[in-house]
């Protein structure tokens, strides 16, 4: 079973900066799409970032463009967010998302999140 792992997450003031990262385990093919969700208390689960295989296709949410960055490691099939000039609003559980298909159907896994804290 692939399990996706997310660290970086904690508390930081309004113009800080934190790194997430997200690790996958026992995975033996690589992800299509890679990417990165939040999810605020009383709100949606929304995108935040995510990146075709190669880095081809990226998509930001509107909210994060020119504040956020997401990139890829192929070789170790992880994925990161780097997250500038953070906002109070940018509080909220982020969670990994990996997603495709191959010859035996679709996947989507995620992982189990971390809390991103920003005060202001």
């Amino acid at each position: 079973q692939v399990q996706l792992e997310e660290a970086g997450g904690g508390l930081v003031q309004a113009g800080g900066s934190l790194r997430l990262s997200c690790i996958s385990h026992r995975s033996r093919f690589r992800f299509d799409v890679m990417g990165w969700y939040r999810q605020a208390p009383g709100k949606e689960r929304e995108l935040v970032a995510e990146s075709g295989s190669g880095g081809a296709i990226e998509n930001y949410a509107d909210s994060v463009k020119g504040r956020f960055t997401i990139t890829r490691d192929a070789v170790k099939n992880s994925a990161y967010l780097q997250m500038n000039t953070l906002r109070p609003e940018d509080t909220a559980v982020y969670y990994c998302s990996a997603r495709g298909r191959t010859l035996r159907g679709s996947y989507n896994y995620w992982g189990q999140g971390t809390q991103v804290a920003v005060s202001s």
